[in-house]
């Protein structure tokens, strides 16, 4: 093992297998797993094997046993049988070009070069073909494996898809309140894609936190919510196996969520009370995913062993989005994006989590998009051991960052222990904010992360939650918040039809520059909490049934509506940004769509010369329609004249 690499392995705690492996089985050719003739030894891989499938031959799963295959590394490609159930047991899968198998080397990205060939490839269902029957691939600890870094997933380089059926929605508003008793759930409009026996969860519409004016440790000692089971589904009605244990409010304007946590694929621990298993993403690596679900994953109190992880990807893997997904009960987080841009997060739920749930690592993270996405209870946990940021508690919000330069839109936050929405930075002597920080034109300077404002922050909503609906950049884990620093009176953070409701403190803003266009709070005991009004401008902030107090312990005075947006002076210099999300060969043409992000309105989306149509507001999503061609070339133009100076570039296969 070179130098740097065993350097690298004993930092993060990795070792090489402490029991000498069996011998591999290499395929011998392309063809189904369950056929002999696929291996070079001439019999199926059965429980214990070590299997390389070579490059150049592709491996068809087509099994469903209950046999535990030690690992398999896939320099090839390994693809999943669409149309039959399939069920694999497995201690490791590994993405990554090369002739040996190997159960090392979880610090890939420092190490695999971009491909110049043909990519290794594990695919799970694709976008244009998803799986349409079930599969399940089932993460087992197998003796002789480093705990820390097995069970796992790993893409090196490679490819790694996983794709299953679609839905229109994958969670939805109440249209009507849900009585205790009630077995019969009306959705606010009908979904698709849903199924009878499918898992369902309602969020609780009224937070249990406090005994006699004392916290509670953690929402999930005394939560009102709900998981069922579908026992029948008509148009927007949903009727449940069981009825609900507690009254789920519509009322206002203000309504809980239905979510649903089943997906036809499925990536799990096999002992959720022992050893569990993660999934990663290195630089250099492509895919996505869409409509999967990954469950009890996550390796509790261990850096960078998430449910899902994009480890230091940079640019790598623009294009790539997770769309769909359904990530619970996860001891370490849902989706950490880590060293990573561009990446498209939508429509995903996640539920149940220790530490943050959507989470932004190391405050180098720019350009991602999340984009209506539901997370529920975020849980209390601790700091991990050598984690990047260390004055971060860990202690369970929804979405968690520090580097605002990302696209937050129509997400929701409910039940979670700390915060719905945070922004945290605390500099001193274990942290400089300074960081070498991508630029539109694909450039790295340093900056000072406080100072970046978001690039679109709109439609969000908090509720129910044990303390903060939204904190940004305020006092947390004894700090000074962001210590007065933030983006200039030019460049604001924006925040726009904000909602909270049936929380303790609704919205708690240290950070200068801040301009608030639409924030509702209802139902809430504190309104403003503790802000420092430092070249703030408020419109359209609006406080009901507000229990304590509506403005807590300010610095300075709360700026005045007719003054907005004084004392700020908003300027608009900043491109958009885009990514290409899919694409799909349809008679003879090409169908491309993607998602654009701007902090104000985009006026065009170009692909190869064509321009786009806007299939939601504002190019959030878009589609065009070209001639077949082997190479895409995509970029926006906003309403004021910024041009994307890096326009996304990609290959047509």
């Amino acid at each position: 093992m070179p130098g740097y690499l065993l350097s690298l392995a004993l930092t993060f705690g990795f070792a090489l297998a402490a029991h000498a492996a069996p011998p591999v089985t290499k395929s011998a050719k392309s063809g189904p797993w369950s056929a002999a003739a696929t291996w070079d030894s001439g019999k199926v891989p059965g429980a214990g094997a070590c299997v390389l499938v070579r490059e150049g031959h592709t491996v068809t799963y087509d099994a469903k046993s209950d046999a535990v295959i030690r690992g398999i590394n896939v320099a090839g490609t390994f693809r999943f049988a669409a149309d039959k159930d399939t069920v694999l047991n497995v201690g490791l899968i590994k993405v990554q070009a090369g002739d040996e198998y190997s159960e090392e080397g979880f610090d890939c990205d420092h190490a695999t070069p971009e491909s110049k060939g043909t990519r290794p490839a594990f695919l799970v269902g694709t976008p244009e073909t998803p799986i349409t029957k079930t599969a399940t691939i089932r993460l087992h600890f197998v003796e002789g494996m480093n705990k820390e870094s097995c069970p796992a997933i790993v893409c090196c380089g490679g490819r790694m898809d996983f794709h299953g059926q679609p839905m229109s929605r994958t969670w939805l508003k109440l249209g009507k309140p849900l009585t205790k008793g009630a077995a019969t759930v009306t959705l606010a409009e009908a979904p698709t894609g849903w199924n009878v026996g499918d898992k369902v969860v309602l969020t609780a519409t009224t937070r249990q936190i406090k005994t006699k004016k004392t916290f509670q440790p953690s929402v999930r000692d005394y939560t009102q919510t709900e998981e069922r089971i579908v026992k029948a589904i008509a148009g927007a009605v949903l009727t449940l196996a069981e009825p609900v244990a507690f009254d789920h409010r519509v009322e206002d304007g203000y309504a809980g969520e239905v979510a649903n946590l089943s997906r036809n694929v499925v990536v799990e621990s096999a002992a959720p009370d022992g050893v569990r298993g993660h999934t990663m993403y290195h630089k250099h690596s492509a895919g996505s995913i869409s409509y999967a679900e990954f469950r009890y994953l996550g390796k509790k109190d261990t850096l960078g062993r998430y449910a899902m992880h994009f480890h230091l990807c940079g640019d790598t893997m623009r294009g790539s989005s997770v769309i769909g997904a359904s990530i619970h009960d996860s001891h370490n987080r849902w989706l950490t994006i880590h060293g990573t841009n561009h990446l498209v997060v939508r429509d995903c739920v996640g539920y149940h989590s220790i530490g943050h749930g959507f989470f932004l690592e190391d405050a180098t993270e720019v350009y991602n998009v999340f984009d209506r996405n539901l997370a529920l209870q975020a849980c209390i946990g601790k700091p991990l051991p050598k984690q990047v940021l260390a004055f971060d508690p860990n202690d369970g919000a929804g979405f968690w960052w520090s580097n605002s330069h990302n696209t937050f839109t129509r997400n929701v936050a409910a039940e979670c222990d700390e915060y719905g929405f945070r922004f945290e930075v605390v500099a001193g002597k274990d942290f400089d904010p300074k960081l070498a920080v991508r630029q539109p034109d694909g450039t790295r300077k340093t900056v000072d992360v406080r100072t970046l404002p978001f690039v679109r922050f709109e439609d969000n909503e908090a509720h129910c939650h044990r303390r903060h609906a939204f904190n940004l950049g305020g006092l947390g884990n004894g700090s000074k918040g962001v210590d007065g620093i933030g983006p200039d009176e030019k460049h604001p953070f924006v925040v726009r039809n904000m909602k909270v409701w049936n929380s303790h403190w609704a919205f708690h803003a240290m950070t200068p520059s801040l301009l608030v266009d639409g924030y509702t709070m209802h139902d809430v005991e504190y309104g403003l909490w503790r802000s420092v009004y430092t070249r703030h401008a408020y419109k359209g902030v609006a406080m009901t049934k507000i229990s304590v107090t509506p403005e807590f312990a300010p610095t300075g005075t709360r700026p005045k509506e007719v003054d907005y947006p004084k004392p700020l002076d908003p300027t608009d210099d900043l491109p958009p940004t885009t990514v290409i999300t899919h694409v799909a060969k349809t008679n003879g043409k090409l169908v491309v769509r993607g998602t654009t992000s701007d902090n104000n309105a985009v006026k065009r989306v170009v692909v190869n010369g064509a321009e786009a149509k806007a299939t939601t507001a504002n190019f959030a999503q878009w589609e065009v329609v070209l001639a077949a061609t082997t190479e895409l070339k995509a970029h926006a133009e906003d309403a004021a004249g910024n041009v994307e100076k890096t326009p996304h570039e990609a290959k047509v296969k």
